[in-house]
């Protein structure tokens, strides 16, 4: 049996049903709901003409977040506001649209839209402090807003005015009438679309979702679908049966286990969830993290499913790999561990069995009893600074004694078919002096680790040669008394308490 996905459209209730569960929220509201305000200009979460606004109840209160609707299936809204473009002005403008009149921050409008959505979502997120917010944070917040008519200094000029106070328009005043629908539209038991043969299910507990893989082995499991949404939107793939992780409570875990000494990443929490916890132990974890995607790309894009996913270019991987990270996989039949650069088997093959999903990265915490600090950086490059793939995503973790190396580890994307160590330069200067002697040897051997791919984003001897001088800059960076700063930091990054769990509290 077909449900039917309800969600509140601006603060009206919608019910869809008999539809194409690959059907993306940009098609439906410009041919189904003709609202045409939302623009299609990429159709690949790029360019922000799309940019939507979500709604999501935590707790008592609902969290705002701006996402391309290019790349999100209809079906995902399911007890959910979606608010767009449409939506914002009544009898007067929002306050965002008056900021961009009074400061001249559109022109052939295209874009405008999307500018308009993004500005909303930052307005409304606790995280944004009123007044507190740097030209540098504002031009990161709208990285994935594209304009061709280079418009970006009067728009930042509004997003300053718009971000130098508290918003006070209608969906703050109806906060919790809000809150009261959304709690309405929950559910006790997952969702279940069919149309012509094609499935949606949308499970609302691990149980049920290691059942659901056990009946169809071959679903595709999608939770942010930055990825999955380009099979549709690009490659116009035809998916039988789409299975939708992001309403199992257990893969929103966000804790430290201190039993573990590790902290637990539930493989839904997305880049936006986990980048305040991620910087706290890890700060050097922020320059890669600030560049992967945009912001409505990281509210979506997961850090399970840039793992799962399997690409030798995702960014996560070699950061986490480098840490010494590792997986926790689940099915019906129970869960297992294993290193997480042994998920990797070659070129599209993971360590993945029929009915397992990525369930958890258990990334360590740094040991504050080490006899040697830990020296971590990580390094992407790419044609294009912002929203682009890497050609090599490089990270190191380094511990010295005295001028000795007492631990490595090397680990790059980009340089192979899948993300891998750097085992012949890490054997060259383990135990060896951290000097430059030590180091040019290492750069030598890294030819024994890898042999790079020509492709249109560098070619393989580009990729070798960078890839040595990355190893050159942590060395530089490592003994040098002079900071280097990568990425500008996000005034609005807030770091909040993160749940303490013990061995006793897991089951």
């Amino acid at each position: 049996m077909s449900d039917a996905v309800r969600f509140l459209l601006g603060d009206k209730l919608v019910e869809v049903k008999d539809f194409d569960p690959q059907t993306m929220v940009l098609d439906w509201l410009r041919i189904g709901a003709r609202r045409v305000g939302t623009k299609e200009g990429c159709a690949e979460g790029d360019c922000g003409a799309c940019t939507v606004v979500i709604g999501e109840l935590r707790g008592d209160a609902i969290r705002y977040r701006a996402f391309n609707a290019c790349i999100l299936f209809l079906a995902t809204l399911d007890g959910k506001q979606l608010i767009t473009v449409e939506d914002l002005a009544s009898d007067d403008l929002h306050p965002v649209q008056r900021a961009l009149v009074d400061h001249d921050g559109s022109q052939c409008g295209f874009c405008t839209p999307g500018f308009v959505m993004s500005l909303f979502a930052m307005a409304h997120d606790e995280g944004w402090k009123p007044g507190g917010v740097g030209r540098a944070a504002i031009d990161e917040g709208l990285a994935g807003n594209l304009c061709r008519c280079t418009g970006y200094a009067p728009i930042a000029r509004a997003a300053e005015e718009v971000l130098a106070r508290p918003v006070d328009d209608s969906f703050s005043a109806n906060r919790e009438q809000t809150v009261s629908a959304l709690r309405a539209m929950g559910r006790k038991h997952g969702l279940q679309l069919e149309y012509q043969g094609r499935r949606f299910y949308s499970p609302r507990s691990i149980d049920e979702l290691c059942q659901l893989l056990a009946r169809h082995p071959d679903a595709v499991m999608v939770a942010g679908a930055t990825d999955v949404g380009l099979w549709v939107t690009k490659q116009l793939q035809i998916i039988n049966t789409l299975i939708y992780t992001d309403n199992v409570p257990e893969l929103h875990r966000l804790e430290i286990n201190q039993g573990k000494a590790c902290l637990e990443i539930g493989a839904a929490v997305s880049y936006t969830s986990a980048m305040g916890a991620l910087c706290k132990f890890y700060p050097d974890f922020r320059p890669v993290l600030s560049r992967l995607g945009a912001v409505q790309v990281r509210n979506a894009g997961t850090i399970g499913g840039n793992i799962a996913n399997g690409s030798p270019i995702g960014d996560m991987p070699p950061p986490l790999i480098a840490l010494g990270a590792r997986l926790v996989l689940r099915s019906a039949a129970g869960r297992r561990e294993l290193d997480l650069e042994d998920f990797f088997i070659e070129y599209g093959k993971q360590d993945l069995r029929a009915g397992e999903c990525v369930e958890q990265v258990l990334l360590p915490l740094p040991d504050p009893g080490a006899h040697a600090d830990l020296q971590f950086r990580v390094y992407k490059l790419s044609k294009r600074f912002d929203q682009d793939i890497s050609a090599v995503c490089a990270a190191f973790a380094l511990r010295l004694e005295g001028e000795i190396v007492q631990s490595i580890r090397i680990c790059y994307g980009g340089m192979a078919e899948v993300p891998a160590r750097a085992r012949q330069t890490e054997n060259v200067l383990l135990g060896a002096r951290w000097s430059q002697e030590t180091i040019d040897r290492a750069m030598a051997a890294m030819a024994q680790d890898y042999q790079p791919l020509t492709d249109w984003r560098a070619s393989g001897e580009y990729r070798m040669l960078a890839s040595q001088n990355l190893l050159q800059r942590f060395y530089l960076e490592t003994t040098t008394t002079e900071p280097v700063q990568v990425a500008p930091p996000l005034a609005a990054l807030q770091v909040v308490p993160i749940p303490v769990i013990g061995e006793a509290d897991r089951s």
